[in-house]
Parts: C-alpha cells; sequence; structure tokens
C-alpha cells in the first residue's frame, strides 16, 4: 500500500500576539494666515463705544419727536448725529462713514427714499431732493478739481520731479541750520499747495533723511524734522487743492449758489499761509536751533528725461498756469482740474494702475462731507439749528470764534478732512440764516482753521510721518503745534475778515 507523504508532528505553539501596528497620523496642515491686509481689524474699546454710541444717537431722534423739525429733518439729524459719533471715534473707516452718509440720506430723505420723505406731508414729499442730487456728491465738480490735483501729485512722484525741485531749490541756502530749515519750509509750503500734504512730507523726509543723521542728536534734530511737516499743513491751505478742508469749503459754498475761483482762494489764503509759516520758522528757529548749528547739503538733481515724463512736466505746468489765470480765460478751475487726467490718459503718460494709486478714500471722504451739507440744507435741519440756539445775540464776531475755535479743537484730535466735514456744512448753513456774517468768510475760517489743529501725531498724516522717524517728541509736537496753531486761529478769526473786507475779497 502506498504510504501518505510523512509529516511533521510537532506540539501546538502557542500564537504570537502582534502590538497592533500603529498607523501614521497624517501630518496637520497648517492653513496660512491671511495677508494682514486681508485680516478683519479687531475693534477697540474706544471704536466699541463709539459704534455703540453712534448707534444709539442714529436712533434717538427717529424714536423721539424732536419738537419744532419735520420728520424729514428728523431723519437728517439721525444721520448728522451718527457722522458725528463715527467721524470721531471710527469705528469704521472714515471713508466708509462719509459713503454711510450718502446711503442714509438716498434711503431716508431723497425722492425715492424707502419712508415717505415728507412724513405724511405732501408738500414736504414734493420739495425733498432726488436720490441722484446725493449720489451726484461723488462727482461734484470740487471732486473734479481734486482728482486733477491727485494726478499732478501721483506724476509728480513717478516721474521724480519733488524730489529733483526740492534738491534744486535747496541749493542756495548756505550751510547754517536756520538758512537751511527755512529753505526746507519753503519748498515744502510750495509742493503741499499743489501735493497732497502727506505725500509732500514723505517726500521731503526721504530727501532730508541724510541731512537730519547728519546733525547732532538733541533739539536741533527735533526742530528740523518738525518744520517739514509744519510747513506742509500750513501750505496746504494756499490752494483749493492743497487739502481737503478747502475742498469742503469751496463744495459747501458752490450748494450755496457762491463760487470761489483758484484764484479766489489764493489771493484770502497766501498771505496768511506766508505769515504763519514765517512765524513757524522764527519760532522754531528760537527754540530749537542754535545760532551756530550746521547742515551741509550735497544734493544732486536727477531728471527723468523720457517723453513721457517731458509730457508730465509740460502738462502739469500748463494745469498750473490754466489754474492761476482762471480770471483771464474764465475756465472754471474744476473743469481745468479735468484736463490732466484725460491729457495724460489719453497721451498713455499714465494708465490704469496709475489711477489705482491716487488717494479715493480721501475724494469720497470730501463727498460725504459735500453730501452731507445738501441734506442739512435741503431738509430744514439748518434753520431748525438755528432756531435752537440764540445765535443772533452773539454777534457775527462771536459766532466766528466759536465755530472757529471748535474746528481748531477738533483738528487737533480728529483728522482734519472729518473735521471740517462736519462743521464747515453747519457753519455754511448758519451763515446763510443769519444777517450780519459773510458766508463766504465762514466757510474759509472754518475749513483754514481745521488745517491749523497739529499738535498731535493723530492730528494729521504729516505730523504721524514725522513720529515715526523717532526724531520728535510728543510734547516737542504738542508745544509747536499749540503755539503756532493758537495764535495763527486767533489771527485767522480776528485779523483777517477785516482786511478781507477791506480789499473787496469777499462776495
Amino acid at each position: 500500500m502506498t504510504e501518505d507523504a510523512p509529516t511533521n508532528s510537532m506540539p501546538d505553539a502557542q500564537p504570537t500576539q502582534k502590538k497592533p501596528t500603529r498607523m501614521p497620523r497624517p501630518a496637520r496642515r497648517k492653513v496660512p494666515k491671511p495677508p494682514a491686509a486681508h485680516r478683519r481689524a479687531k475693534l477697540g474699546t474706544k471704536e466699541k463705544i463709539g459704534l455703540v454710541l453712534g448707534t444709539l444717537a442714529f436712533l434717538f431722534p427717529l424714536l423721539v419727536d424732536i419738537p419744532n423739525l419735520a420728520p424729514p429733518g428728523e431723519r437728517m439729524l439721525a444721520i448728522f448725529l451718527l457722522a458725528i459719533v463715527f467721524w470721531i471715534t471710527e469705528p469704521i473707516p472714515l471713508t466708509a462713514t462719509a459713503v454711510l452718509v450718502i446711503l442714509l440720506e438716498v434711503l431716508l430723505v431723497s425722492q425715492g427714499a424707502i419712508v415717505d420723505p415728507g412724513g405724511g406731508d405732501p408738500a414736504l414729499a414734493e420739495a425733498a431732493l432726488p436720490a441722484a442730487d446725493y449720489f451726484a456728491a461723488l462727482a461734484n465738480p470740487v471732486i473734479i478739481l481734486f482728482l486733477g490735483g491727485f494726478m499732478i501729485a501721483h506724476g509728480a512722484e513717478k516721474y521724480g520731479l519733488d524730489k529733483n525741485l526740492a534738491s534744486v531749490m535747496l541749493r542756495p541756502f548756505s550751510d547754517n541750520a536756520r538758512a537751511t530749515t527755512a529753505g526746507l519750509m519753503l519748498i515744502t509750503a510750495l509742493l503741499s499747495m499743489f501735493m497732497s500734504n502727506t505725500a509732500t512730507t514723505a517726500t521731503m523726509f526721504a530727501v532730508v533723511a541724510p541731512i537730519l543723521r547728519g546733525l547732532p542728536e538733541g533739539k536741533a534734530r527735533a526742530g528740523v524734522a518738525l518744520s517739514i511737516p509744519l510747513a506742509a499743513n500750513v501750505g496746504g491751505i494756499g490752494t483749493p487743492v492743497g487739502t481737503p478742508p478747502n475742498a469742503i469749503a469751496i463744495g459747501a459754498l458752490a450748494e450755496r449758489g457762491i463760487t470761489v475761483s483758484f484764484v479766489d482762494w489764493m489771493i484770502l489764503a497766501i498771505p496768511f499761509m506766508l505769515v504763519v509759516l514765517v512765524f513757524s520758522w522764527l519760532f522754531l528757529s528760537f527754540v530749537f536751533l542754535p545760532k551756530d548749528a550746521t547742515i551741509h547739503i550735497e544734493m544732486d538733481s536727477n531728471w527723468d528725461r523720457s517723453t513721457n515724463a517731458k509730457i508730465f512736466y509740460a502738462i502739469a505746468g500748463l494745469t498750473i498756469l490754466l489754474w492761476m489765470t482762471e480770471p483771464l480765460h474764465g475756465i472754471s478751475s474744476n473743469t481745468i482740474g479735468f484736463f490732466p487726467v484725460v491729457a495724460l490718459l489719453c497721451l498713455k503718460v499714465m494708465g490704469g494702475e496709475d489711477i489705482k494709486a491716487l488717494d479715493w478714500p480721501v475724494l469720497w471722504l470730501v463727498s460725504g462731507g459735500i453730501a452731507l451739507g445738501t441734506g442739512v440744507g435741503a431738509t430744514g435741519l439748518d434753520e431748525w439749528l438755528v432756531s435752537s440756539v440764540p445765535w443772533e445775540s452773539l454777534g457775527g464776531l462771536a459766532i466766528l470764534a466759536i465755530l472757529g475755535l471748535i474746528g481748531f479743537g477738533m483738528a487737533n484730535v480728529i483728522s482734519h478732512s472729518a473735521a471740517a466735514n462736519l462743521l464747515v456744512p453747519l457753519a455754511v448753513s448758519l451763515a446763510v440764516s443769519l444777517d450780519g456774517i459773510d458766508t463766504m468768510t465762514v466757510a474759509v475760517v472754518v475749513a483754514i482753521a481745521c488745517s491749523l489743529g497739529m499738535s498731535m501725531p493723530i492730528s494729521t498724516p504729516p505730523n504721524a510721518i514725522a513720529y515715526s522717524t523717532g526724531e520728535i517728541k510728543i510734547s516737542e509736537m504738542a508745544l509747536v503745534g499749540m503755539v503756532v496753531g493758537s495764535l495763527a486761529t486767533a489771527l485767522l478769526i480776528f485779523g483777517l475778515p477785516p482786511i478781507w473786507e477791506a480789499l473787496g475779497l469777499l462776495s
């Protein structure tokens, strides 16, 4: 028989216990943080309080009947109070508040409002302005004027015109610190008349950085560093495109049928600007700059000689010339302001990227102020404000002093544009409603007073730029800002109006 294949007969072995193999954990995927520019900014305590106060201020006139104020005026008062709180506390950006004002006016007080604009009164409803009138603030002629100024300012930076002009103009000044500082201030003020104060300050600090490093630490450095923002703030007073408060005043006056040309503003403002500039230099020299301090300047200009640069130089020069000769040719300064925009784009000297680089938030902020003034006048809120305070018993000079001092005070703690946006429309409405006070005087004084608030780093971007250099103490900035600003405001309120009237400069 056939035998089966033998098998190994081994004792039963115990099965080996194997440890379960651990699967490796998948690596945690790191989620990249969004860029700082894309992160949602957290509200601080001040902003949270402002958000609550602004909401309550907005709701109060809507829920509580205001004596002697019609429903459209109550809704406009709600918008006005909201703007005040939001522009002071900044729970949302200043520009956001400006466009919010326009939207709320369209929704609440225009002919296309979501509520009855007349509050049941057909006459009030018929008197309401169309929504287009409020949207038109975004393309107001004053905005076009500023747009042209911004285009020239950006082109000057792009083609190096600003730095080259500064280097050429600084050459005649000696090595004496006081003389050099005078030159720096004069050049800064001149550039600031046609460029934004912020851009001018940034440009000039790029120019003087080597000069500052060559000075010994101490008061001399601080004096030179302080001279730049001081001159930029004061120089911006000189032209309608120099700083937003000027444009806000011109726009508010235009809403009342009062036209202020480019040259008219310069005649009113430049003599005052020069007086303040000289006083500022004298004060800085006395407090910060020793007589024997020296500053050595070696600057070479490097002019861009490309075809595009030459075309830009020609267009910028022609625009400024047309602005200066407005009384001769009769073309509105607003229309002239649109010329460089069209010419530079059509000739391909500047393009879409340059348009994006313009300071659009400032333009929209000015638009919000213009729209606020339109709403205050259209809803009867201005008449109610006049009747609710015994303004007539104060007299014209007292009213001017109160408004000017409020403007100066507010502009030291909030932005100049925000202060002007709040005060200029109200001041113009008061002046129109009262006898014995000139409307143009009030608008110009309040706007310029808002430009004189410069005692803190938060007062204005030029101050912030200067403080960021580390060369200036807050106490030094406060001293210069309060002394120069206070005396200049007093001169503005009590000295200039009689001179303007005597020279026939007022309408």
